[in-house]
């Protein structure tokens, strides 16, 4: 039998308006109103390890049934037309977040004429209103009068010192050139089924591999900003959960963990100011262990002076980390755990995990990002993301046996012991 497209849309308008409810419910228990998008003051929930597990489901349901929705109502080809003009978006926050506009409107509610902002950024001012006023009409920065612009809710994610903005600079730049390639590279006849990382469609329109960029003279420009990319990434995804959802409490005293390819630290400088019995040694390329050096000095200097960190440059190619270790946290993209989009009744998962019908097994959009990042492995690295299935059989193959999956957010925390 055919699906019901009437039934299915009065579930959802059902799930949405409970899961509405719960948000409600959780912000009222806060003392906190739902903020507003318009709002540029920053919520009760904004970080990942504030938000409850019945606020974060229903949120989750709220994003996936709006959009599942939207596309069961609306015209098809209405839809695959506004996703073939979804390029546009990442382009304009190119733009928008390279002239620090968002940092342009700091303290400007009533907003600023884009002739202003265009005088302020050097950009043509007819050019930079539509760019605007695009990325206003999809809820980044609001148009509060015709030409006059303001930050909001969304474009306070770009303000210069926020790292989510050299998150959206990364992947809206150098990442976003590659994607383009994705096309041509799979259709390349050697290309399209290698495994080799030199193969990537990052190398193909870089002409080196996406480590290797940021010693060009195009990517030491925006080396730094990588550096912040990846505290932008962790603050997104949840890396602030890591000294909550583990057992550092029963850890002995000095318990030494080394953070591989551990970028500037920031993963376990929350760690370390939590748990300061623990001590960390940082590992990674040696210009992002003078970024981690800088980093802590500034952010943890305590730990500098009682020698609770250790800086160590690592070559991935070509060297190992430290040995006499007690724990070694690879944090990478790879902590990601891909599920599959089909509900699976052989598969070993309670029934928690999947999302109420008629949603997609796996949150559908709501969790999308997994899946994105999957991609991103693909475009850059010629890789890919792994089930947990998949990291449970590497690690059979490299010596190690898998303890445990440690709910951390987004990015699970994954537990291995030696054999």
């Amino acid at each position: 039998m055919a699906p019901n497209g009437t039934s299915e849309i009065t579930a959802l308008s059902q799930l949405i308006a409970s899961a509405v409810q719960d948000i409600v419910n959780e912000y009222t228990k806060a003392g906190h109103t739902v903020p507003s998008l318009h709002s540029t003051e920053q919520g009760p929930f904004d970080a990942p390890h504030l938000v409850s597990e019945t606020l974060s489901k229903a949120v989750q349901i709220v994003e996936a049934a709006c959009a599942q929705l939207t596309f069961t109502v609306t015209n098809p080809g209405h839809t695959m037309t506004n996703k073939a003009y979804a390029y546009e978006e990442p382009a304009c926050l190119l733009v928008v977040t390279n002239a620090k506009i968002a940092d342009l409107l700091l303290g400007k509610p009533e907003g600023l004429h884009v002739n202003d902002l265009a005088s302020a950024s050097g950009l043509d001012s007819g050019k930079l209103g539509r760019i605007l006023r695009l990325l206003a009409t999809k809820h980044v920065f609001d148009e509060v009068k015709p030409d006059i612009f303001s930050n909001n809710r969304l474009s306070m994610q770009l303000v210069s010192n926020n790292p989510v903005s050299s998150l959206v600079g990364t992947m809206t730049d150098e990442c976003f050139k590659a994607g383009a390639y994705l096309a041509d590279t799979l259709g390349d006849p050697k290309a399209g089924h290698s495994t080799s990382a030199d193969d990537s469609p990052f190398q193909r329109v870089h002409g080196v591999s996406f480590f290797g960029f940021y010693k060009t003279p195009i990517g030491k420009k925006v080396n730094d900003r990588f550096a912040q990319t990846m505290v932008g990434w962790g603050e997104v995804t949840g890396k602030s959960m890591l000294p909550i959802v583990y057992d550092w409490e029963n850890v002995p005293q000095d318990t030494v963990i080394c953070d591989v390819g551990g970028g500037n630290g920031h993963a376990t400088l929350g760690l370390i100011k939590k748990f300061p019995k623990i001590k960390v040694v940082l590992q990674d390329l040696p210009a992002v262990i003078q970024q981690g050096k800088d980093h802590w000095a500034t952010e943890c200097p305590e730990a500098i002076e009682n020698q609770r960190i250790r800086f160590e440059e690592l070559d991935f190619f070509s060297g190992q980390p430290v040995s006499n270790c007690d724990l070694y946290y690879r944090w990478s993209t790879d902590e990601f755990v891909i599920e599959h989009a089909v509900r699976d009744s052989s598969a070993k998962t309670e029934a928690k995990d999947e999302a109420p019908e008629p949603l997609l097994a796996n949150y559908g959009v709501s969790r999308i990002r997994k899946y994105n990042q999957d991609l991103n492995m693909m475009i850059l690295h010629n890789a890919q993301e792994r089930t947990l299935q998949e990291f449970i059989t590497l690690g059979v193959h490299s010596g190690f046996k898998f303890e445990k999956l440690w709910d951390s957010g987004e990015a699970g925390l994954i537990e291995f012991i030696p054999v």
